[in-house]
């Protein structure tokens, strides 16, 4: 399940992107499938062994030119690459759990080449603060979210950092109440009924991708989209 739109950030075969905060690959690996130089990079090292895994099974199926792939443990604060070493940078659901977000921006700006695009994805405002009132245990945990971002400022943020922002989209609408619901059971909560059920059709979404929850998602993002998708470009 992608956050970031692939065709609008403009990756191809040959090109060296990293992934900010991986989690368990999702980006990465679609990045290796379309032919990409791929660098993973979390503090995690379980989640960077999860990409890995996925990479290797799902990354390279059916793809004769497949990219390359490393994970690399580090700090998004402090990342261990020369400037301008990549030509597309992506952080997914990352900058919200960092106190000195000005910092991370920054070594995402250093890191990327000019002419370069990053893609940022954080939590969106409005489902956001539905969560953060529902349950204080949702995000007062240790790495939990520090800030909910509305747009303008996100946007003011990357230009501060010397960025062109170049659009944005909300995506994940059906999974705004899939959080709400964990908030009012509790979050660290997955076995209540309602939960379970709504976690299956999900799934079931995931996998099958029927026509009538894509349109259904695609008309409701604009308005209920989980998360904010926004890109910006290194002038040359």
């Amino acid at each position: 399940m992608l956050t970031v739109d692939y065709d609008r950030l403009g990756v191809g075969p040959g090109e060296r992107v990293l992934d900010i905060g991986c989690g368990a690959g999702r980006h990465a690996i679609e990045a290796v499938r379309r032919g990409a130089g791929t660098v993973a990079l979390d503090m995690s090292h379980a989640d960077l062994c999860s990409a890995q895994r996925g990479v290797a099974e799902y990354g390279h199926v059916d793809v004769p030119a497949a990219g390359e792939f490393l994970a690399v443990r580090a700090d998004a604060r402090r990342i261990p690459f020369a400037d301008g070493s990549f030509d597309r940078v992506i952080a997914s659901e990352v900058l919200e759990h960092i106190p000195d977000d000005d910092v991370a921006i920054a070594e995402l700006v250093r890191v990327l080449r000019p002419g370069g695009v990053l893609a940022v994805t954080v939590p969106r405002w409005l489902p956001e603060r539905v969560c953060w009132a529902l349950s204080s245990e949702y995000h007062d945990v240790p790495g939990g979210h520090v800030r909910i971002y509305r747009g303008h400022e996100l946007r003011a943020k990357l230009r501060r950092a010397g960025l062109r922002p170049a659009g944005q989209h909300h995506a994940h609408a059906l999974h705004s109440p899939y959080w709400w619901l964990r908030c009012v059971y509790g979050p660290q909560r997955d076995d209540p009924l309602p939960v379970r059920l709504y976690h299956r059709v999900l799934v079931w979404d995931m996998f099958r991708r029927p026509a009538l929850t894509r349109r259904a998602e695609s008309a409701l993002n604009p308005v209920l989209g989980k998360s904010l998708v926004m890109y910006a470009g290194k002038p040359a």
